[in-house]
């Protein structure tokens, strides 16, 4: 196994809408492996494919406290959200050391592949349902950012801008 840098914003791959998974096989397991050790090292609780820049709908995940009970979900797809809402604290290992509070649905029902290829559904709650509902929505593009008033999403964006191009010039 083998930790992978993580790609932060401003990086524009962020933004892009991951295709399909279409073969499971030993690489894509090796690949899930690498993402669970990243994560973990990072820390973090969820990890999507296109944050280690693998455009692919895939995420892991692991809500537990003692990192034993890692989730992989490939292709996965939201059949249901609760009406009643929760509000969290996320943070993301793309923006790091941001956090904000993030309103969405309490609980969803998850349908997905797991890392062999077996189709589950997996009914998810509080931090659970609110880790899947941020990797599911890197698949499409979209950061828990995106959930904030404009004002402040600018303000973050701006930041870490800035943070690029002194890094860059640092590089250079």
């Amino acid at each position: 196994m083998a930790v992978m840098d993580i790609i932060t914003l401003p990086d524009p791959i962020l933004r892009k809408q991951s295709l399909p998974v279409e073969r499971i096989d030993d690489d894509l397991r090796r690949l899930i492996d690498d993402m669970l050790e990243t994560m973990y090292k990072a820390p973090g609780i969820g990890l999507a494919g296109i944050q280690v820049g693998v455009d692919r709908r895939l995420f892991v995940m692991d809500v537990s406290r003692e990192e034993n009970n890692p989730i992989c979900m490939i292709n996965p797809e939201i059949i249901t959200r609760s009406e009643e809402l929760n509000v969290h604290e996320e943070g993301c290992l793309s923006i790091p050391d941001y956090y904000a509070e993030v309103e969405r649905p309490k609980i969803v029902t998850m349908k997905f592949l797991d890392r062999f290829g077996k189709e589950q559904q997996m009914e998810l709650d509080e931090v659970g349902a609110t880790c899947a509902q941020h990797e599911f929505d890197h698949l499409n593009g979209a950061l828990f950012i995106d959930y904030l008033s404009k004002l402040r999403r600018d303000r973050v964006i701006k930041k870490f801008a800035k943070l690029a191009k002194q890094k860059e010039k640092n590089i250079l």
